[in-house]
């Protein structure tokens, strides 16, 4: 799916100009925040994700409008293997340029990840007043999902990584001063490539009126995104290869293990804001 920012700049722009006939709000999100992925023998835990927002409500009539505004997301997961101890294998380059396969073993590894992104929203509210001073509203449209952090603090009992080269038919077991070998109690951190992607937005609920200018809001949202926010060329060891020492090791991330693969956020939960009339 392509997007076309430069049409969603312009639609905002139209309406900031009509920023006087606009219903402003703020507001938070907290939920379940999913950053999903297709890889295979990995498995997610203790996920989080939450929003501040502020923004707008243009009235088409008194049924419809048209919103926007600017959001900034945070979403905190966990994720580790399926079974304690594993073993991924990807090809590597020494440091006198020859090429071997690089086998990584690690036991218990986790994977603590924190992604933060700005979000872009544009949505069509439908409202209608359904007793004194409450109103029903439903909210559905998308948002530009743009990361600006997305970091991982990788722990584990061990991490072993050995080489074997195929064209001598030679396995490298210990040799930390090139890189080879286990390390203990191993901790590091990292970061993601990242770029921006689409996603559906959709909620559900009701405001209740304060005031003769204020409100409450109280709503379920949904959301979905569409593509990956990985952004990387080539397939990488979870942890990657150090060819001068087995203790400086980079957490590249479980996630980096497919540079096909498909991440994406997915969150739901609930909303809570304040509109001004």
């Amino acid at each position: 799916m392509k997007f076309n920012i430069k049409n969603i700049i312009g639609t905002i722009a139209f309406l900031i100009s009509q920023g006087i006939a606009a219903q402003f709000y703020v507001g938070i999100q907290s939920g379940i925040g999913n950053i999903q992925s297709d890889i295979a023998g990995i498995q997610t835990g203790n996920r989080l994700g939450g929003a501040i927002k502020a923004g707008y409500i243009y009235s088409l009539n008194s049924h419809f409008g048209i919103g926007t505004g600017l959001e900034f997301s945070q979403y905190k997961q966990e994720v580790s293997f399926s079974r304690p101890t594993a073993t991924l294998s990807n090809f590597e380059v020494d440091a006198s340029t020859s090429a071997f396969v690089y086998n990584m073993t690690t036991n218990n590894y986790r994977e603590k990840q924190t992604l933060q992104a700005v979000q872009i929203p544009l949505f069509v509210q439908y409202k209608k007043n359904i007793n004194t001073g409450v109103d029903f509203n439903f909210r559905a449209g998308a948002k530009y999902f743009l990361p600006v952090n997305y970091e991982i603090n990788a722990t584990a009992d061990y991490a072993n990584g050995t080489a074997y080269y195929p064209d001598v038919n030679l396995t490298i077991f210990d040799l930390p001063e090139f890189g080879f070998g286990q390390q203990n109690n191993y901790s590091a951190s990292g970061e993601y490539k990242t770029k921006g992607i689409v996603m559906s937005s959709f909620e559900l609920g009701f405001t209740f009126d304060m005031g003769k200018k204020s409100s409450l809001y109280a709503a379920m949202f949904l959301e979905n995104g569409y593509g990956t926010i990985l952004n990387q060329n080539k397939n990488e060891s979870y942890i990657g290869y150090s060819p001068t020492s087995t203790a400086e090791r980079k957490a590249n991330g479980l996630y980096s293990t497919d540079k096909d693969a498909e991440i994406k956020p997915v969150a739901f939960g609930v909303t809570l804001g304040w509109n001004f009339k």
